[in-house]
């Protein structure tokens, strides 16, 4: 795969990004020489590493998908990383061309990307902050992206969850935008599980104790004590495996995948 195409201004292609990683992964193109050399030790450790990354796209797709047909219109996709065909905003206005994504992201290397690659779509609006600083994103979600709180949204936390530390308090980060959202709203996340195999932690945390986007790993009742306030959908917070149609193969890594909708 040639690199020799024009990277975005301001992304750097001799250091390794998590986005462009799992871009990598899910068979995407937007990635380098650097960050395919770190896949594919990951998939050394975990060869089914690649297929977890598709059941979580997945997942985030029939999310996206449930509330879209429940006549939700205003889609926030919190972490949404580089762009991938198919991409919020296409299964959103696949059922209703009016749907509005606001993509966020707090990498300027994915805001990067994506300023440049979903710039003139209309109802899709990039913007660059970090879900910890929850009130000043409220605010630029309303400001910036048009975003209605009065009528229901739908918030995809797909690929954050485990990101966010216990001290970084996520459970207020969602009882804040369960302040906010209206009745009818709807909720996604995924997590990843301390069912995991203790091989994939233990390698997990050896190579992420030093980075700035280190890993926690949840049970499916600490997952779902995060939810207060909402109607957890069934199945519940279960492996994403239990979401998709057909039977899926046991992975490494568990994933667990929810949705839920405020009454």
């Amino acid at each position: 795969m040639s690199d020799a195409r024009r990277a975005p201004e301001g992304v750097d292609t001799s250091k390794p990004n998590s986005a462009r990683v799992y871009d990598y992964l899910l068979g995407g193109k937007d990635n380098y020489e650097v960050d395919r050399q770190v896949a594919n030790r990951m998939l050394l450790v975990a060869p089914d590493t690649r297929t977890t990354a598709w059941f979580s796209r997945q997942f985030l797709i029939q999310a996206v998908q449930t509330a879209a047909e429940a006549g939700v219109r205003q889609f926030i996709d919190l972490g949404a990383g580089i762009p991938t065909t198919p991409a919020v905003h296409e299964v959103a206005q696949k059922i209703d061309a009016t749907a509005r994504v606001a993509a966020v992201d707090y990498d300027p290397v994915v805001y990067a990307h994506s300023n440049a690659m979903l710039a003139g779509i209309p109802g899709v609006t990039p913007i660059l902050a970090d879900i910890r600083d929850i009130d000043e994103l409220i605010g630029r979600l309303r400001s910036e992206a048009a975003v209605d709180f009065d009528r229901p949204v739908a918030v995809m936390l797909c690929g954050v969850l485990h990101f966010i530390m216990d001290d970084e308090r996520p459970d207020k980060i969602i009882a804040r935008l369960g302040e906010v959202m209206a009745p009818g709203s709807y909720l996604a996340l995924t997590q990843g599980s301390t069912d995991s195999t203790e091989a994939f932690t233990s390698q997990a945390r050896r190579d992420l104790t030093d980075s700035p986007s280190r890993f926690v790993f949840r049970s499916a009742a600490q997952t779902a004590a995060l939810l207060d306030g909402f109607e957890i959908l069934a199945p519940g917070i279960v492996p994403l495996q239990n979401w998709l149609d057909g039977e899926m193969p046991a992975t490494d890594l568990v994933i667990f995948g929810g949705v839920c909708r405020k009454p």
